[in-house]
């Protein structure tokens, strides 16, 4: 299963400088577990100790935030795109 997922410019020194990279997995813990088995550094900057995600950062599985899907236990089918974008604070 061919899972895209795009990599914001603050994380690509995880991926060698690559904008996206694939990996595989049934849902979004194993889809991280694959990319940080290839990309050093890419789960422990997505994941908490908690084994959560990072509350700075927001996925989306095509389109659509996992918070209010699974979360971290989201359902991937082949072919999903996973976008992950650092959260922005302002005041």
């Amino acid at each position: 299963m061919a899972i895209e997922v795009r990599v914001p410019t603050v994380l690509r020194k995880h991926t060698d400088g690559e904008r996206r990279v694939s990996g595989q997995g049934d849902d979004l813990r194993e889809l991280i577990d694959d990319l940080g088995t290839r990309h050093d550094g890419l789960r422990s900057a997505l994941v908490a100790d908690d084994a959560s995600l990072h509350r700075f950062i927001n996925v989306y599985v095509n389109d659509e935030d996992v918070r209010f899907i699974k979360g971290i236990n989201t359902p991937l089918s082949d072919g999903d795109v996973v976008s992950i974008l650092p959260a922005v604070a302002g005041g």
